[in-house]
Parts: structure tokens; C-alpha cells; sequence
């Protein structure tokens, strides 16, 4: 065959192959990052009072312009979504999710304030049940973290059950690790001891002087069929921290999402969830506070989304 001929079929089939990876499907996000540096989102849209975001504006917290500040008031009602809340223009899937994100500092101000950050996933869909993965803040106290996952019976909503961690980043202490289910009155359980899969890693370094209100952190998580991985960048190093690599089962549902889902951010009251440190954290906001986002991303897995969709026909 002459050169030039097979160089040039050589470059159409590896182009041809580059373009079968990638996910054209309209209906889902493309790789992006959310830099908040104009006036609204590119990725995102925003739910409720426009005088709730500020988009492309100086931080509030150290030198740099271009974070997006998310206003609570004390007149927002309790309830998760009630606040000030993004969520991605298109479905995302399986793939790498990260953000730099700072929370209020209020602790001198409100000790007892009951306010959650979430930076999370979240879709219910009939036939494949609920797919939510979050990152938690209570406010009250930004040395711990809440990570986990919830699914649910695949027609029913309401029937749920959550895959957790709890952990004091700034000791490097993991306060428990446990499943709940609607099947049993919502109790807890852990897991079993030996259970490496659901347990990994047993011990996580702490991070001197971890404090999510007093600067900027990177967290993320990676999501695949069967493995969920939460992380967080060293403000120093920028080793990747593993929070928790969950591989586990649980007796219900699986504990890792399958169907596609939405990207989210919010902040809100809650008057019933207090921070295990401080039973009293449940009060409403008494003044406006603000949360800085300097970023979003996503990257998804092009390939096991395409043949996710295939085998379930989505």
C-alpha cells in the first residue's frame, strides 16, 4: 500500500475511534469546568432570587477575582432545596466531579446556626430509583465532613436507604461508617468489621489546622458502577486524600447510583438535623451568610456511560 494512503486511513481510524469515546448524547453534559467568572453560570442554572448569587466577583476571603458568592437569609425556610441552589443545565453519569469550595465561617457569630452545604448529585427516576452522592457541611462546626450516598427501590422514592461516613478531617478521626433503610424504621447499622470493601480506607491522616470555613478546599469524588471514591486535595501537597473507597453491599439496594442524575450545589436551614458535635445546631440563620464556589467540574467516563445506556436501553 502506498505510505501517504496508509498514513491517512491510519489517522481516520484513530480519529474515528477518539470520536466513538467520547458521549455526543444531547441530553447529557459535556467535560466542562465552571469557573463562575461571568455574571451568571455557563453550566448551571440558579433556583429562586437572582440576589442570591453573585457570579464573577472578588472572594471574600483571600485575593482573587471571579468566585461565585451564594447568599442564606433568616427569612429562607427550613428544607433542603429551600435555600440558595445550582443545578446542571444537562444530566451527568458516572465520572470525576471536584470543586474548590469555602464555607460561611459563623462560629462566633451564630455557634448553633443550623446550616447545611451541599455539594452533591441528585435524580429520582422510575425503574432505576434514586442516584444521589453528596459532601456535607454543617456549618456549626466545619471540621467535620459528611459523605455518602443514597438509593432507593427502583419505583418508589420514599423507600430509601443511605451509605455513610462521618469524619473529623482536622483530627483525621472516621466517627462511624454505616448504612440506614427504610425497610427497619430507619435505624443504623455498621458494617461488618472485617469488610474491607465497605471500610477502606480504616484511617485517614488528618489535615493540620482543617477548618472548610477558614479557606479554600478542593474535594471531589470519582463515581463508577461499582465504586464510589470521596477525596480531597492537601492544601499544601495537593496529595489526593482518599476519604472513603467504597465497594460494598448493603441487604437492599445497591449502595452505589446507576441511573444518570443532576449536578448540584446548595445552602440551606435545617431545624432537625443538629452537627454530632453540637446537639444544639439547629437554629435559623440570623443574618445573611455567604458561601464561596470558585469551581466546578465534571469529567465523565464516556465509555462506561455509552454502554450503560445500551445495556439498560436509556
Amino acid at each position: 500500500m502506498n505510505k501517504p494512503i496508509f498514513l491517512s486511513l491510519l489517522a481516520f481510524c484513530l480519529g474515528a475511534a477518539l470520536v466513538s469515546a467520547q458521549d455526543t448524547d444531547s441530553r447529557f453534559m459535556r467535560a466542562f469546568t465552571e469557573e463562575f467568572n461571568a455574571s451568571k453560570p455557563q453550566y448551571f442554572s440558579t433556583n429562586g432570587n437572582a440576589l442570591r448569587y453573585f457570579c464573577g466577583v472578588p472572594s471574600l476571603s483571600e485575593n482573587k477575582d471571579g468566585v461565585m458568592l451564594m447568599r442564606i437569609q433568616p427569612s429562607d425556610p427550613a428544607g433542603a432545596g429551600r435555600g440558595p441552589e445550582i443545578a446542571s443545565n444537562k444530566s451527568t453519569h458516572f465520572g470525576t466531579y471536584s470543586a474548590r469550595i469555602r464555607v460561611p465561617d459563623v462560629k462566633k457569630v451564630q455557634p448553633n446556626v443550623g446550616t447545611v452545604v451541599g455539594y452533591f448529585t441528585y435524580r429520582y427516576t422510575r425503574g432505576f430509583g434514586l442516584s444521589e452522592i453528596d459532601f456535607e457541611w454543617l456549618i456549626a462546626d466545619p471540621t467535620l465532613i459528611y459523605i455518602g450516598t443514597w438509593t432507593s427501590a427502583p419505583d418508589n422514592v420514599n423507600n430509601l436507604q443511605r451509605v455513610g461516613r462521618t469524619i473529623n478531617l482536622a483530627k483525621g478521626q472516621i466517627l462511624y461508617t454505616n448504612y440506614r433503610s427504610y425497610h427497619d424504621g430507619n435505624r443504623n447499622h455498621n458494617f461488618d468489621k472485617d469488610d474491607d470493601a465497605a471500610l477502606s480506607p480504616r484511617s485517614i491522616p488528618a489535615i493540620e489546622g482543617y477548618d472548610a470555613s477558614k479557606q479554600f478546599y478542593v474535594y471531589g469524588f470519582d463515581w463508577y458502577p461499582d465504586r464510589l471514591t470521596w477525596w480531597i486535595e492537601h492544601p499544601e501537597t495537593g496529595e489526593k486524600i482518599i476519604l472513603w473507597d467504597y465497594q460494598g453491599t448493603t441487604p437492599n439496594f445497591s449502595g452505589i447510583p446507576q441511573p444518570p442524575t443532576t449536578y448540584l450545589l446548595n445552602f440551606w436551614h435545617t431545624n432537625d438535623w443538629a452537627v454530632d458535635t453540637n446537639p444544639r445546631s439547629k437554629e435559623a440563620p440570623k443574618y445573611p451568610y455567604f458561601l464561596e464556589v470558585d469551581w466546578m467540574k465534571y469529567e465523565p467516563y464516556d465509555e462506561i456511560n455509552i454502554e450503560w445506556r445500551e445495556k439498560n436501553n436509556w
